[in-house]
């Protein structure tokens, strides 16, 4: 089973995500960030990618697509809020949408 982030994890690697726009969710332990594209093929093709990467570590995000806007909310189910899953993924997520 995953672990949920120690207080001394969740201050050193959720900043840099903060920083990039990822927002602390108002009534859950989870991270929230909206993505905007060019249109509904560059979302899309993005969750494709984001997908790949989801299924190879098992970890897999809530979302919400609507034309050119993708809503993410990330959190672990099974260690009952963030852990280093969540970090890698938003990370990840991040780095593919460039």
């Amino acid at each position: 089973m995953t672990q949920s982030l120690t207080d001394a994890d969740r201050e050193a690697l959720l900043k840099p995500l903060l920083e990039t726009g990822w927002q602390m969710h108002d009534s859950r332990d989870a991270i929230v960030k909206t993505y905007q594209f060019a249109d509904f093929t560059a979302a899309f093709a993005w969750m494709t990618r984001c997908a790949l990467w989801a299924e190879k570590w098992n970890h897999h995000p809530e979302w919400f697509n609507v034309y050119k806007t993708v809503e993410v909310t990330l959190t672990t189910h099974d260690a009952g809020g963030l852990s280093d899953l969540d970090i890698k993924l938003a990370t990840k997520m991040d780095a593919l949408a460039g």
